[in-house]
């Protein structure tokens, strides 16, 4: 391991402007990207050093300093990896802080202002000090690691899908991969973002203004206000504003460029939701790219809230593996770290787990009770089942199975005589028809059974980039290092995985048409993904209903609410739910 051999009090702080092949806010120059960097003084007689890179449309919100000043640098890691010899960057994003140009809420624009970044420190891109004199970074060895939370584990994402030689491994935390997802859920828009979220993302990362340089404020005001324009002409289709924010397609690319991946995120993080880690993840591991992953239980946050010892140790570890190419064996150590709702952490050669597969499980109509049957038989004859869309909250849409409720159809197993395992994302295959022109679908995978349901605060993702994250933070968890508040209680059940989608919009996300009342539809899709131990004695359940309100479920209502109040009617002997099951059938037992 490196050892912390360079005195953090003589290292060299200075800004640095990066040149983009880009104009984004037309005046005709091409944007400067601003960087802060800090480095051992020893980098100025010849010590050659890797770089992290924390890259971030939030710099500016927090402080504006002079242009030839660095803000400082708030977090642990300068601290840390400094004396062991690295140099740590913070890069304001494109339109955000000192960096000239106009922020598009995760449009190539983003993704081109940090892969300048890294350019610069492989001696691709030219760099500019504040006097207009040129920066070379002829300290750095190259190698680069990208980490971050949220919008800021996000940028990781999108340049690692461009193939950057020199960007050797990302961090992503709680990280976006796919910017439709953040605002829409198959083709409902997530009702506490609105219609016009990234215009108000971009807004708000420019602190409502131009950045510094900028040909006018009124021409980054016009290119955020297409943001809105765009975004809302969509109506949730899957266009190409919403494919150019999409990382997901060129994971491949992530393996061109040499690059390891290290995801951290939380099973019931609501902001930036399940999804995300997941469906990145699946690319990855299909090309056997090298990765690890940390899952734990809580929502939006930074693993120095929940885990921070271990987290600083293996920081240390996978740096100097990707970044100084030392065989520590962090490579050989189980790929996957999965904390358990009792806060007991597991260790796991894959995530899923490497003997799931998918077991299909039928729905049943009832017999002798209100609640159908979820079964690996078919049913037999043709039977159809129906609900009516109504709004209800989350809670009662889930409630006591046994009890008939017009709003929504619900599916159990018998009680499992072994505790099962679900790792993965659980899908549906539904064929329905409706009396209305359009509607709303949603799952919920349930856990019926008495047991503990435990919630565990999140941030929000300006505090999570602005709280104090100095070493005596971690020491005596303060600030970034503050434990997540945890609350529990005895529940009948627990919701494990939810989805939704706008069958308007099936099979094809990019468009929508209206439904001709009556007619069969197959409809197909995803749950957020779960890792989850159901105790013997519980049953599997499936909820399905239309709308409902809830937090951490709000959907809005279908396009004009022209399902709310409709039927909806499910063929039964035509729909099927999928569970990623731990050893597939051998795992489902009852």
């Amino acid at each position: 391991m490196t050892q912390p051999v360079y005195n953090y009090s003589d290292a060299i702080q200075e800004v640095v402007y990066v040149e983009t092949p880009m104009d984004s806010d037309g005046d005709g120059s091409n944007d400067l990207i601003a960087m802060d960097i800090i480095r051992p003084r020893e980098t100025e007689s010849g010590v050659k050093i890797p770089t992290i890179m924390e890259a971030s449309p939030y710099y500016g919100r927090s402080s504006q300093p002079p242009p030839d000043r660095t803000r400082g640098f708030p977090g642990w890691w300068d601290e840390y990896f400094v004396p062991r010899g690295y140099a740590v960057a913070q890069v304001e994003m494109q339109g955000t802080g000192r960096s000239f140009g106009c922020p598009t809420t995760g449009g190539p624009e983003d993704t081109i202002s940090i892969k300048a970044a890294v350019d610069w420190l492989n001696g691709r891109a030219r760099g500019f000090h504040a006097d207009g004199s040129a920066a070379v970074a002829d300290w750095s060895t190259g190698n680069v690691g990208m980490q971050g939370v949220s919008y800021v584990g996000t940028l990781p994402n999108a340049v690692a899908t461009e193939g950057v030689p020199g960007l050797r491994t990302v961090v992503p935390i709680a990280a976006i991969s796919n910017w439709y997802s953040y605002a829409n859920d198959q083709g409902i828009a997530w009702a506490s973002w609105g219609t016009r979220y990234t215009e108000y993302l971009a807004n708000y990362v420019s602190v409502g203004r131009s950045a510094p340089g900028s040909a006018s404020a009124e021409a980054c005001e016009a290119r955020i206000d297409a943001l809105g324009d765009a975004e809302q002409a969509s109506d949730s289709d899957f266009t190409p504003f919403w494919q150019e924010r999409d990382y997901i397609p060129a994971a491949n690319k992530i393996k061109t460029g040499d690059t390891s991946v290290f995801m951290v995120h939380g099973m019931t993080d609501y902001n930036v939701k399940t999804m995300h880690f997941a469906n990145l993840w699946y690319e990855v591991a299909k090309r056997q790219m090298p990765r690890k992953i940390w899952i734990h239980r809580g929502a939006h946050s930074n693993p120095t809230s929940f885990r921070n010892a271990e987290w600083q140790s293996v920081m240390h570890r996978w740096m100097d593996h990707w970044l100084y190419d030392i065989d520590n064996g962090v490579m050989d150590e189980p790929m996957a770290d999965i904390q358990r709702p009792d806060g007991s952490w597991e260790t796991h050669s894959s995530w899923p787990d490497a003997s799931t597969s998918p077991v299909s499980l039928s729905f049943g109509p009832a017999t002798g009770e209100v609640a159908g049957t979820l079964s690996p038989d078919a049913p037999t004859g043709n039977p159809t089942q129906s609900f009516v869309d109504q709004i209800e909250s989350q809670a009662v849409k889930v409630g006591d199975p046994s009890e008939a409720r017009p709003g929504r159809l619900v599916y159990v197993t018998p009680p499992l005589t072994e505790e099962l395992r679900l790792s993965g994302t659980p899908s549906l295959d539904v064929r329905m028809s409706t009396n209305a022109t359009g509607s709303l679908l949603s799952a919920m995978v349930v856990d019926y059974g008495e047991g503990t349901s435990v919630t565990v605060a999140g941030k929000e993702p300006l505090e999570l980039v602005q709280e104090p994250c100095q070493p005596e933070d971690l020491v005596n968890l303060t600030g970034c290092a503050t434990p997540m508040e945890v609350t529990e209680a005895i529940t009948p059940q627990r919701v494990l995985a939810w989805g939704h989608v706008n069958v308007q919009n099936m099979p094809d996300l990019r468009r929508s048409d209206e439904l001709t009342p009556g007619k069969k539809y197959q409809v197909r899709w995803n749950t957020l993904p779960t890792e989850h131990v159901i105790p013997a004695g519980h049953r599997i359940g499936l909820v399905l209903t239309g709308n409902y309100n809830a937090d951490p479920g709000q959907v809005r209502p279908a396009r004009d609410q022209v399902s709310v109040g409709s039927e909806i009617t499910i063929d039964l002997h035509g729909s099927k739910l999928s569970l990623p099951v731990v050893d597939g059938t051998d795992g489902l037992r009852f």
